[in-house]
This record gives structure tokens, sequence and C-alpha cells, in this order.
């Protein structure tokens, strides 16, 4: 069945109650012949929400670091403990892990948010910063949980230890921010090289479309001029050129959009509609929607992608597919991944694409790791979570056979939100040293035992996992 319209949904965010760095690259399980290491854990213990739960990862990668984010101990309403962070030095081989400080209440030292979601990071090859980008969500007794601001963590050594959050954007009393994404400018070339860009909604105002730029290594933020609309789940990307393309979606997810900037971010174009969007209510109560994933060659060429139901006959399970651009206006047809026929049982949903920055034209990597179930005629009790990945070496003209990283899972596993299971709102593949690095929330059963994840006794089995690097051949 088609996706009912329903409000915007919230990404939630995870953390440590402390500091300390933990190693964990020696943790290796293998699923399908393809080995994962375990690279992040929750370590927080407050009794109001879920442990041992980790979702929602965001990575990004310069040279041979690769970082990734993500939401920790898991609220079944909105937000999470804290935000965490797995870094790694030398193309995915050892991790290190942590918390970013100053962010909720449940670390020591506590910082000044209830909450904490929606992380995603960047590096800023000017200023030579890794900046992670959250939420900081207020949670008064009987109101739900508000996007109180939109945070920036700040790294100068790599992204091993990080500072206490400045702020990008501060909500009024009357404002409810949502879904903030980062990206920086890292084109020596561009005019505007060394410019960070950080965009997120208000669901206090119809989900109004937010951009806000800085120029100082993510110290000091500024809102551009953007045009009115309604959106959710923008991903900015920057061509070499300096010019930043925002692929999102509208308020609703029933429509594909982009908006352009060439001043440097300081103000925004109109919105352009790239697409309808078709999607397929998933089973299982599992938390989905078509929001976009979207990565650049190194030419400049946007790839984005989403779960979308319209090769389908009935619109019975989602594809993943994608379109392309070059300059954020003028946008290919929609074209599906060819994972398996439209005639399969398979339902494919939650894509993450990776685009190899160092290739390009007709040579460039293309990696999509997604979640899907093999048979989307199944409930609850019945549904067999899976992770796939596949990928291909010239822009998509073919694709190789897909492999499978985990799986299967059943989604009781997850942490239980009033808005279904939850491995997060979106999930992320990068490619460092010419290999796709694919980073996935792997769950297990509750202390061994095929319990529900929300009520185990003490806790779930939710970790984040890297896969070994994949090449795109």
């Amino acid at each position: 069945m088609k996706r009912a319209l329903s409000p915007p949904r919230r990404r939630f965010a995870l953390a440590i109650a402390s500091t300390v760095t933990i190693a964990l690259a020696s943790a290796l399980v293998a699923f399908a012949n393809v080995p994962l290491t375990k690279i992040l854990v929750d370590p927080f213990t407050n009794p109001d929400s879920q442990h041992k739960t980790v979702v929602e990862p965001d990575t990004y990668s310069a040279g041979s670091t690769i970082v990734a984010v993500a939401q920790m101990g898991q609220f079944s309403t909105e937000g999470a403990s804290g935000i965490g962070f797995a870094t790694s030095l030398n193309n995915g081989g050892s991790w290190t892990s942590g918390v970013l400080p100053g962010i909720t209440r449940y670390q020591n030292p506590a910082g000044p948010y209830d909450r904490a979601t929606d992380s995603s990071v960047a590096f800023d090859a000017r200023h030579n910063v890794w900046i992670a980008s959250s939420l900081g969500l207020t949670a008064s007794t009987g109101t739900s949980p508000r996007g109180a601001a939109v945070i920036a963590s700040r790294s100068t050594n790599g992204g091993l230890s990080w500072a206490n959050p400045v702020k990008i954007a501060v909500a009024n009393p009357i404002q409810d921010f949502d879904k903030p994404w980062i990206v920086c400018d890292d084109s020596a070339a561009s005019l505007f090289y060394g410019s960070c860009y950080a965009e997120f909604d208000d669901r206090g105002h119809s989900s109004a479309l937010k951009i806000s730029y800085s120029r100082d290594g993510g110290l000091t933020w500024t809102a551009a001029t953007v045009p009115a609309a309604s959106v959710t789940g923008g991903q900015p990307l920057v061509q070499p050129s300096g010019k930043v393309i925002v692929p999102i979606d509208d308020a609703t997810e029933t429509k594909l959009e982009s908006v352009v900037s060439t001043n440097g971010g300081a103000s925004f174009g109109q919105v352009i509609v790239i697409t309808a969007i078709t999607a397929f209510d998933d089973p299982g109560n599992i938390r989905s929607s078509p929001l976009p994933s979207a990565e650049i060659d190194g030419a400049g060429k946007v790839f984005v992608a989403w779960q979308d139901c319209r090769f389908r006959i009935g619109c019975n399970a989602n594809d993943i597919v994608y379109v392309t651009s070059t300059d954020g206006v003028n946008w290919s047809a929609v074209t599906r991944v060819p994972i398996d026929a439209v005639t399969s049982s398979a339902d494919h949903f939650v894509p993450g694409i990776g685009v190899d920055k160092n290739s390009s034209s007709t040579a460039t990597h293309v990696a999509v790791t997604y979640y899907f179930y093999p048979n989307a005629s199944c409930t609850i009790a019945t549904c067999q979570l899976d992770v796939g990945f596949i990928s291909s070496s010239n822009g998509g003209s073919t694709w190789n056979a897909p492999i499978q990283l985990a799986g299967p899972m059943s989604n009781v596993w997850l942490p239980l939100t009033t808005r279904g299971r939850m491995f997060g709102d979106y999930i992320s593949t990068s490619f460092s040293g010419g290999l796709a690095h694919p980073v996935i929330v792997v769950a297990k059963p509750p202390n061994g035992t095929n319990t529900d994840c929300a009520s185990a006794t003490p806790n779930c089995d939710v970790a984040l996992y890297a896969g070994g690097g994949l090449a795109a051949r």
C-alpha cells in the first residue's frame, strides 16, 4: 500500500555518560562471509530510556580517516541519552570510540539538554576540523520533546577527541527544530573553500526550511536567506565550484525536491521539484520513510537515493531508486537499483548511498547499503530484517550482485518508539582507501533469548558495526 501522509519523523540520537574512549576494533562478527567490526556501544544507564541501543549512524571520510556518529540510549518518544562517535585513522582497520561531551544531562559533566538526536558529521579541510552536528532536545514533563538547538561539536585532532558544542541555531519558545545535516566545502579551487553549511527545519512552523553557514571552522554561524518551503530530511552537498545543492523531501515525504545556492550559502533559490515519491508502507512496525540519501562524485555529480514502489505492480514493496544531477536544477529520470527482479517478494528500505570522491564520470564508484525484508508479506512476528549491499564501478550503468551484510534479525530486538521499531531514519556508507565502508545497526537477541528489546532485563543488544572495506568492482 502507499504510505499515508503523516507528520515528519524526527531522527533519534545516542550518546555516553562519560568521555572515556573505548577501543572496539577486535570485536569481529561474520555475517554472510562479510566481516563486521563492532565500533560503538551504548554506555548509558539512566532508567528512563532503552539501553545497549545505538541507532541512526552517519559517516564521513577524508584521507584515511573515517568518522561515524550515532545516537545512544534510545527513548521511546523522542531522542536519546547522548551522541557517540567512532573514528578510524587507517581506512577502517581499527576504531576508537567515545561520547560527544557537553550535550545532555546524562553526561558527566552534564550538558544543557535533556536528550539528543539527529547526528551527522563533516570535515572542513581548510580549517582542519571535524564537525558533528546534532539536535539538543528539551523534554518538559507532560509535553513532547522539542528541538531546542542545532549544535556543532568540533574536533581538531582528527576526530579522536571533541570539544563541548557551539550553537548553530537556538529555537525560540514557539520553534521546534528537526533533522539537521551538515557539510563543508573542501575544494581548494572554490571561492567559498572552508565554508560549512547546516540544513534543518522548524516543525513549529510547518517544517519551514532553515540553513546556516560558517566561515570559521564551525565556531560561529549565520542564518541564510531561504525560500518559504515546508521540508524534511535534507542532505546538503557542495560541488567543486562551491555551488551548494540540497536534495530534500517536502514535509509530507511525497515529493523529492532541491534548493541551490551559488553565493556560498548566503541565499538559496526557489524549491525545485525533482519527482513525486510513491512509497510502500513497510510492514512489521518498522520505522522507515523515503528520506533522501545524497552523495557527490569528484566532478560534482550528485546521486540521490530513496525507497520507492513505483516499479512494483500494485506498489506492493519498495525498491531502492535514485536520480542524478550535475547542477541541482536538471535531474535524470528515476532509475531503479537492480537488487532483484520487480516480481520478487523482497522489500528494500532506508538506503545509505556512498560515492567515491576520488572517482568521476563513467568510472564513478557508487555503493548502496540498505535494509530489507526477503518477504514483504510479513508481520511483526514473522518479518526477517536483513542488511544488504550493492555497488557499481561505472556510475550506475551496471551493478554487481548484491551481498548480505547482516541478518536475519527480529524486529522486536530493536528499540521500540512511538513511531515503530527503530534502527534509524538513515544509515551511511563512505569510501576510504578506494573501498566502501558501510556502517550499520545490528541487533541481537536481548540476553541471548528471543525476547522483546523494550522489555528485556536488563537491556537490549543493539550496536554499531562497520563493514570491512568492500570493493565497488
